[in-house]
């Protein structure tokens, strides 16, 4: 033991008697920090005016007029940090405050004519126009465009559709003018995505000619009504229609829910739904009908209608079929959403990504110069694939815009399920970047001034509203499923909803996949058409085992449901990656042609690696699947100089981004406060 003490002793005395050395010289004090733009040292190797209006496709001059006219107001809030102003609504405010601040909003643009010929005007050119209008309100405010889409798309697109000529001649030209201001109450306390369970009961009174609307329960209330809780004067009421006794399914009609003095109409009774994670610029209300009267001719019957007398009426005798026309206009909100979502992924993407071209973090040499973000290749592959997925989806969304225009009823179904695809695939890809990008941005990811964060719960309702996603990707594979069985049936190819691969062979996977077979279009095709097939195959096959047990087959796809959602998906990317592809094929040889094959590239192999469906159903091997990751990785580098040419190409006014895409320094400023 006194060994042991002296030892320790002897230690601690050479401890002391050891001199401190001097810090060593090479060590110097830190510099403060200034902003570079990134401009100034990421040179465009592409002209991002030709990649605005691929991306944009049509409208530009007046996209950017709107832009204009709300960055000139003050009604859209500009704030002043450090050089730049930008525009952005003041979500510290009240509940109550924001909704008005829509609603002045709202006529500000209807003032400067933005609304002309929303719903007067006729034909794809009119109707394009509107879509862009639409998609600029959109990048400022979720709030004021959903308000928007409520009167416009819901309650107007509700008159256009269901409507006849008398509902048209008495109705849209107040309604485009704001005269009156419309609502849609579909969804019920007690049913949403399953519209023809609603418990709403109209029946009609053959002595005073009116329909008599009654909520016959609580869970028929008429629930999360856009509009209702304060400023809709009109909605449009989905009930069941009961004629003599005879259940005659959904129908809808005009009713008045307050007069022109904002007075909530007798029998009517309306709460608020109250305060929301998000979109509380928007009045969502509740709405109960005590036996209200409606004259006959508020039936909207294109569809459907009763006589004075009281005989239903229809051409379509069969109810499915009748229930199907009633809901096929509606496609026009799925068509909104989808292309909402890829505005607002190209929003965050702007912003994280000029964020991460002036940040820097760490130095990988000692007293080495810190490293931009982006120059990390973990960063490159959080935001990158993230970025070619939002342009192969804004290809697709304009190709869905472009066959919405020129609908006729032969395309109805393809646009229902086009529509339901993209807009399930698109939002939740919209919800995941918003994600992504609010971590890449740390901790001014959190500041509503930088919108990211923010607009994460802006924008989670759009996998809810106008469908339920997981439903809508249900019906997608039912679809398919009816395609398939239909063409087995007549023993004909398949046409229509992009199968008409499953009438080629079978694509064969290369055993060794090389570089430039990775990058080849044949290839990412070939394997995503492989997928797909197959997946519809396995599927159909499915089914009809557990039919042949004895199942229904609701029942038998209810159990298949892994499989369905497999399938939906196999659709969805391969009929996005073709968009990509035809996009492409329009460019000419050259710099912004070879930019979109690696965003091309990108977008078909993060594809393959993120479907376990590759490896599971064995259309990958392991060595395969390794190969797609390492070709990711290159692909990250390789796309790299261009992010900032890419995100610039999204033709967004710097205005309408936040101050971290900019001098995030100057604006956090002491001096910026104090201003």
């Amino acid at each position: 033991m006194e060994d042991q003490v002296a030892r320790r002793a002897q230690v601690l005395r050479n401890h002391l008697a050891t001199p401190i050395p001097p810090p060593p010289t090479t060590l110097s004090p830190s510099h403060c920090l200034s902003y570079s733009p990134p401009d100034l040292t990421e040179p465009f190797s592409f002209n991002t005016t030709d990649m605005r209006a691929l991306l944009d496709s049509h409208h530009l001059a007046d996209r950017d007029w709107l832009f204009g006219l709300m960055i000139q107001s003050r009604l859209f809030n500009p704030l002043q940090r450090g050089a730049q102003v930008f525009v952005s609504p003041d979500y510290n405010q009240s509940m109550e405050q924001q909704r008005e601040a829509t609603m002045r909003r709202i006529d500000y643009l209807q003032d400067k004519g933005v609304y002309h010929g929303w719903l007067t005007d006729t034909g794809p050119e009119a109707e394009l126009r509107r879509f862009a209008f639409y998609e600029v309100v959109g990048i400022y405010d979720h709030s004021l465009a959903v308000k928007l889409g409520v009167h416009f798309f819901l309650w107007g697109g509700a008159i256009q559709f269901f409507g006849t000529k008398r509902h048209h001649d008495k109705w849209l030209t107040d309604t485009e003018n704001y005269v009156i201001k419309g609502c849609f109450a579909m969804s019920e306390l007690g049913h949403g995505s399953n519209v023809r369970g609603i418990e709403t009961v109209t029946t009609y009174d053959s002595n005073t000619g009116e329909f008599v609307i009654n909520t016959p329960c609580e869970s028929a209330q008429k629930y999360w009504i856009g509009g209702a809780a304060k400023h809709a004067t009109h909605t449009i009421v989905f009930s069941q229609l009961n004629i003599n006794g005879k259940n005659q399914g959904v129908h809808a009609f005009i009713a008045q829910i307050r007069d022109a003095d904002g007075n909530v109409c007798p029998n009517i009774r309306i709460a608020d739904c109250g305060h929301k994670i998000g979109l509380n610029g928007v009045d969502n209300g509740r709405i109960w009908f005590d036996n209200v009267r409606i004259p006959r001719e508020n039936l909207l019957n294109s569809v459907a209608d009763v006589s004075p007398d009281g005989k239903y009426l229809s051409a379509i005798e069969n109810p499915d079929q009748r229930f199907a026309a009633f809901l096929a206009p509606l496609t026009s909100g799925r068509v909104n959403i989808a292309v909402a979502a890829i505005y607002s992924s190209k929003i965050s993407l702007a912003i994280a990504i000029r964020y991460s071209l002036t940040r820097q973090a760490f130095s990988v040499t000692p007293n080495g110069p810190e490293v931009l973000l982006l120059d990390y290749p973990s960063h490159q592959r959080r935001l990158l694939p993230l970025l070619a997925k939002t342009y192969a989806m804004s290809f697709a969304g304009n190709d869905l815009k472009k066959i919405y225009v020129k609908r006729t009823p032969e395309l109805n179904k393809i646009i229902h399920v086009i529509s339901s695809a993209f807009k399930a695939t698109f939002t939740w890809h919209n919800m995941r970047t918003l994600q992504e990008c609010r971590e890449a941005c740390g901790g001014q990811g959190l500041k509503t001034e930088n919108r990211v964060g923010h607009m994460k719960s802006e924008y989670d309702v759009q996998s809810t509203f106008e469908g339920d996603n997981n439903v809508l990707m249900q019906q997608v594979s039912k679809a398919l499923l009816a395609e398939y069985v239909a063409a087995k049936k007549r023993n004909k190819p398949f046409k229509g909803l992009g199968l008409e691969h499953m009438n080629n062979p079978c694509p064969v996977i290369p055993s060794q996949l090389t570089s430039s077979t990775l990058r080849c279009s044949k290839f990412q095709n070939d394997a995503l058409c492989l997928r797909e097939r197959d997946l519809l195959n396995h599927f159909a096959a499915e089914i009809s085992q557990y039919q042949a047990k004895g199942e229904s087959k609701e029942y038998a796809f209810i159990l298949s449901y892994q499989l369905a959602e497999d399938l939906g998906r196999a659709f969805t990317e391969r009929a996005i990656l073709q968009t990509f592809i035809e996009a492409e094929a329009t460019v000419p040889a050259g710099s912004l042609k070879d930019v979109l094959s690696l965003l091309r590239s990108m977008y078909a192999l993060i594809c393959l690696e993120e479907d376990a469906a590759f490896l599971r159903y064995g259309y990958l091997s392991t060595d395969h699947a390794a190969a797609v990751r390492k070709e990711v990785t290159k692909l990250c580098s390789e796309i790299r100089p261009h992010a900032l040419a890419l995100v610039s190409s999204f033709g967004i006014p710097g205005a309408f981004l936040s101050p971290i895409a900019f001098n995030w320094i100057d604006a956090n400023s002491w001096s910026s406060v104090q201003h």
